[in-house]
C-alpha cells in the first residue's frame, strides 16, 4: 500500500504546563505502526512533534482520533497534519477577529452601553454555536443600538485586547512572505484599528451605518457572513496565484467552517462545541483548544527559536 509524504503530529500542553514523559510515550507508542523519520521540541518541554509516513488512504481525522485515544489527555492539544515540505508553511492567513484575533465580541461590548449586554451575548453565543442564522441574528443585534452616538465606537474600540500569541501569530508569517488578511462578521470600525495594530495586509467587514452622528440600527448591503468569509479566502488564494494548498484560516464560530473547510489548513481555535466537533471531522483542519494563537505557528512547522515576536 503506497504511503503519503511525511505527516507530522503536533502535541501540545497549555501555556506553563511541560508534556509529561508518559505523554510522549503513548505518543510514540501510537506511532509504532508507522515509520517515523525523525521527533524533536518545537517548544522545549511543550510542544512536540514527530513526522511519519502513515498508508494515504488513511484520512488525516482518522489517524488523529487514534492518536488522541491512545494519548487520553484532553487538556492537551494534539493535531496530525501534513507535512509535505512545499506545502506546509503557508502563503496565505485569513483569520477570523472576535473571539480569536482578539478576546472580545464587539456587539457584545455595545450592549454594555445599553444595558443589553445579556441579551445580546445570548443571542452571539447562539449563533456562533450555529443555532441561528447569522445574517438575521446580526440584524437582530445591531437594531438594539440605534439611537447611539456614533462617537461610542472609539470608546469601545478601548476595550479590545489582543489574543495571546496575535502579535506572533502575524509578524512570523509576514516575516516569511505570507500575505494576512483580517474577515470578520464584525464591522469594519474595529477591524480597521486591529489591522493597523497588527500589520495585516488588508482587512474586510461588515459596515454599521451612520446617519447625523448617530447609528441607524442597520447594517450596509451586503452583510459578510458564512459564505462571503469562504468567498473572500477564494478571492485572495486566487489573487495572490496560491495553490489551496498554501492557505490558513482560522476563527472560532459556526460562521467560520465554510472557510476553515476550504483552506489547506484550518483551525478552529477554541471553538465552540459543535465547530471543534466540525473541524476534527474534516481532513484539512484540526482543533487548538488550548494553546495560544502561537500554536498555527507550530502546526506549520516552526520552532519557538523561529518567531519574530
Amino acid at each position: 500500500m503506497p504511503e503519503a509524504l511525511s505527516r507530522a503530529l503536533v502535541l501540545s500542553a497549555p501555556p506553563g504546563r511541560a508534556l509529561r514523559p508518559l505523554l510522549l510515550d503513548a505518543a510514540r507508542a501510537a506511532l509504532a505502526p508507522f515509520p517515523v523519520h525523525g521527533e524533536r521540541w518545537l517548544e522545549e518541554d511543550r510542544v512536540h512533534e514527530w513526522l511519519f509516513a502513515a498508508p494515504d488512504d488513511v484520512p488525516l481525522a482518522t489517524l488523529r482520533g487514534a492518536i488522541a485515544a491512545a494519548v487520553d489527555d484532553p487538556s492537551l492539544d494534539l493535531a496530525v497534519v501534513a507535512d509535505d515540505i512545499a506545502v506546509r508553511r503557508k502563503l496565505l492567513l485569513v483569520a477570523d477577529m472576535e473571539s480569536t484575533v482578539i478576546e472580545q465580541e464587539m456587539l457584545d461590548e455595545l450592549g454594555d452601553l445599553i444595558g443589553k449586554r445579556d441579551v445580546i451575548e445570548d443571542i452571539t453565543e447562539r449563533a456562533m454555536r450555529g443555532e441561528l442564522d447569522f445574517e438575521a441574528a446580526l440584524e437582530e443585534r445591531v437594531a438594539m443600538l440605534a439611537g447611539l452616538d456614533a462617537r461610542v465606537l472609539d470608546e469601545v474600540a478601548g476595550r479590545i485586547t489582543l489574543m495571546p500569541g496575535a502579535e506572533t501569530l502575524v509578524r512570523t508569517m509576514k516575516a516569511h512572505g505570507a500575505y494576512c488578511a483580517l474577515v470578520s462578521g464584525g464591522f469594519t470600525q474595529f477591524t480597521a484599528r486591529v489591522a493597523a495594530r497588527l500589520g495585516f495586509d488588508e482587512h474586510q467587514a461588515n459596515v454599521l451605518e451612520v446617519a447625523g452622528g448617530r447609528l441607524t440600527g442597520r447594517v450596509s448591503r451586503p452583510i459578510l457572513g458564512r459564505a462571503a468569509k469562504r468567498d473572500a479566502l477564494a478571492r485572495l488564494t486566487g489573487k495572490l496565484g496560491l495553490a489551496p494548498s498554501l492557505t490558513l484560516a482560522v476563527g472560532d464560530g459556526a460562521n467560520d467552517l465554510d472557510m476553515l473547510s476550504a483552506a489547506g489548513l484550518g483551525v478552529a481555535f477554541r471553538a465552540k462545541p459543535k465547530v471543534r466537533a466540525a473541524a476534527a471531522a474534516m481532513d484539512n483542519s484540526t482543533v487548538v483548544a488550548h494553546g495560544d494563537l502561537t500554536a498555527l505557528l507550530h502546526l506549520q512547522g516552526y520552532s519557538a527559536a523561529e518567531f519574530t515576536r
